[in-house]
C-alpha cells in the first residue's frame, strides 16, 4: 500500500467526509482510490466532478457542472463511496461553495457513507473551511510507481527494453517527476530509440524545464566531470569516494550521504567549475539557485520566492543545489527583521533538515563575511580553500585549455609558459589561450607558444591588481579550511 493510500485509509478510518489533496496528479488520485472503495466503504462508487463534465456517472435532468446545484445534489442524493471534486478549489470565493461543502460535512458526518475529497493545486486551506478540512500532500510517486509506470510504457514498445543495468539509475532520476512526466519522457525514449547514454540526458533536461517555470532556478547541462580539472586534488578525491554514496539504497541501508560542500577562495581558481564537475562525475542535475532574482521582488516576498525555491528541488531530488557566491545573498544579516535574515534563517533550518538526496555545493569567494552557522560541522560535510594554482596544477590547467582549443600540448614548450603565468589564476590562463587562438585564427595560421606568451605579458593577474585582498584571503583560510589541492597551504 503506498504512502498515499494509508493516508486516504486513516482520514476514512477517523471519519473525515471533507479531505483536501494537494495534488496536481488528478489520475493518479482516481487510479489510487479505486481499490480503496471497498475497504472504505463497502459496495460503494467512485464519482468525480469538474466544472466542464460536472458529475460522473452524470445525474437525468440535471446540469450538475455549476458547483452550487452539484453539492446541493450530493447532499440531497448522496452515493455511497468517494466524490472526487477537481475544480472545486477555484469556486472558494463563492459563499455558497462554502456553505454546501460545510452542509456537506455535517451530513456526510452523520451517516458516514460518502467522503468528498477536493483536490487543488493551491497548498494553503480555505481559512473558511480550515476546521472541517483534512489536509493531504500527495508525495511524488515511489520507486515501485515509477518501475510500474516505465514497464507498462516499454511493453507498448516490442524490442525497445531498457537496459536492466542502468534501470535503477533511470529510476533514480525519475524521482520527483510525476507519472504523467514519466510518460512523456519513456515514450520519448523508445519511440526514439534513444541511446542508452541519453536517456538520463533526456530525464535531466525534463527536469531543467520543471525548474525553468518556476524562474529562480537554472538548469546547468553536465558537459564535463572532475577529470577536466586541474589539480585540485583534494576535493576530486573527496568526490571520488562518495560518488557511489549518493543514491536511494544507501538512504535505505541508514548510511549517511554527502550533505554539501562549501568552496571558497580566491576567484577564479575553479570554485565554480568544482560545483559542476561533482555533479557531472555523480551524474545528478545541477541546479543554480538565483539569489539576486530571489530578493528582486519579481516572483513575491524574497521569503516566499526561497521556500518555493527549496520545496521545487526538494521536489525534483536528486539535484545538485548550486549556491554561486553565497556572502553575496547569505552573509551576517545587518537587521533581524529583515528579509535577508528571514532567508538565512530558512536555510539554516533547511540544511540541517534537508532531504538526503539534495547535495548542496556553494561558493564563496570571502567566507569571513558568512556568519558561523552555516560553515560549522553539520551544514557542510566540508569546507575546501582554492588557492592559486601551483606550477604543476598551472601545467595540467594549460593542458587541458590546449586541448579545448584543438591544439596539441605536446607541440607546446610547456616550461616557458609556466614561467609567464606564475601567480596567475586558472581562470586568466584560460582566457590567455582563448585570445591567442582567436589571434591565430585571424592570422590564418595554427596557434602557437608565442601567441599565448604575447597575451601573458600583456595581462596582469588578479595576484598583482588585487594583491592586498587576495593575500587576505589566503591568510583567512591558512589553518582554517581544507586546502583543495593536495599541496600544504
Amino acid at each position: 500500500m503506498s504512502r498515499f493510500e494509508e493516508q486516504i485509509l486513516h482520514a476514512i478510518q477517523g471519519r473525515n467526509p471533507l479531505i483536501y489533496l494537494h495534488t496536481s496528479e488528478e489520475d493518479r488520485v482516481t487510479d489510487s482510490l479505486a481499490p480503496l472503495i471497498s475497504r472504505c466503504f463497502p459496495g460503494g462508487s467512485l464519482t468525480t466532478w469538474s466544472c466542464v463534465r460536472g458529475l460522473e456517472p452524470a445525474v437525468d435532468g440535471v446540469d450538475t457542472r455549476d458547483p452550487v446545484v452539484a453539492l446541493q445534489h450530493m447532499i440531497d442524493h448522496p452515493r455511497r463511496g468517494f466524490y472526487v471534486m477537481k475544480d472545486l478549489s477555484d469556486f472558494m470565493n463563492d459563499p455558497r461553495v462554502v456553505r454546501g461543502l460545510r452542509e456537506a460535512y455535517f451530513s456526510f458526518g452523520r451517516s458516514y457513507q460518502s467522503a468528498i475529497l477536493l483536490i487543488s493545486l493551491v497548498a494553503a486551506l480555505p481559512e473558511s473551511l480550515e476546521k472541517e478540512l483534512c489536509y493531504i500532500e500527495l508525495a511524488a510517486p515511489s520507486s515501485e510507481e515509477l518501475m510500474a509506470r516505465v514497464l507498462a510504457v516499454e511493453k507498448q514498445f516490442p524490442g525497445a527494453a531498457l537496459p536492466a543495468d542502468i534501470r535503477p539509475q533511470v529510476i533514480l532520476a525519475l524521482r520527483g517527476l510525476t507519472l504523467k512526466e514519466v510518460d512523456h519522457i519513456m515514450y520519448r525514449v523508445f519511440s526514439t530509440g534513444a541511446a542508452r547514454d541519453k536517456i538520463l540526458d533526456e530525464i535531466f533536461a525534463e527536469k531543467g524545464m520543471l525548474t525553468k517555470k518556476a524562474g529562480f532556478l537554472e538548469f546547468v547541462p553536465l558537459k564535463f566531470d572532475t577529470s577536466v580539472v586541474g589539480g585540485l586534488e583534494n576535493v576530486k578525491n573527496w568526490a571520488a569516494k562518495r560518488k557511489d554514496l549518493f543514491n536511494q539504497e544507501t538512504v535505505n541501508a541508514g548510511i549517511p550521504i554527502p550533505k554539501g560542500v562549501l568552496i571558497m577562495g580566491v576567484s577564479g581558481c575553479g570554485k565554480s567549475l568544482l560545483a559542476k564537475a561533482i555533479a557531472g562525475l555523480w551524474h545528478v542535475p545541477l541546479f543554480r539557485l538565483n539569489m539576486s532574482l530571489i530578493f528582486s521582488g519579481l516572483y513575491g516576498s524574497p521569503e516566499a520566492a526561497f521556500h518555493r525555491a527549496l520545496g521545487t528541488i526538494e521536489a525534483i531530488a536528486p539535484a545538485v543545489l548550486w549556491i554561486d557566491e553565497m556572502e553575496s545573498s547569505l552573509s551576517t544579516p545587518k537587521e533581524a527583521a529583515s528579509s535577508q535574515s528571514m532567508v538565512f534563517s530558512e536555510f539554516l533550518t533547511w540544511m540541517q533538515e534537508k532531504p538526503p538526496l539534495v547535495f548542496v555545493a556553494a561558493t564563496a569567494n570571502r567566507i569571513e563575511m558568512l556568519p558561523a552557522e552555516i560553515v560549522r560541522k553539520g551544514r557542510f560535510d566540508q569546507v575546501f580553500f582554492c588557492d592559486l594554482p601551483d606550477t604543476d596544477e598551472r601545467a595540467q590547467i594549460i593542458k587541458i585549455h590546449l586541448a579545448r582549443n584543438s591544439a596539441d600540448p605536446k607541440n607546446f614548450d610547456i616550461n616557458r609558459l609556466l614561467g609567464s603565468t606564475n601567480g596567475w589564476s586558472g581562470a586568466e590562463i584560460e582566457q590567455a589561450v582563448i585570445a591567442a587562438r582567436i589571434d591565430a585564427y585571424q592570422a590564418g595560421r595554427a596557434m602557437t607558444a608565442d601567441d599565448i606568451l604575447s597575451q601573458a605579458y600583456n595581462m596582469v593577474p588578479l595576484s598583482k591588481t588585487m594583491a592586498e585582498q587576495v593575500k587576505a584571503i589566503r591568510d583567512w583560510a591558512y589553518k582554517r579550511a581544507t586546502p583543495a589541492s593536495i599541496r600544504t597551504l
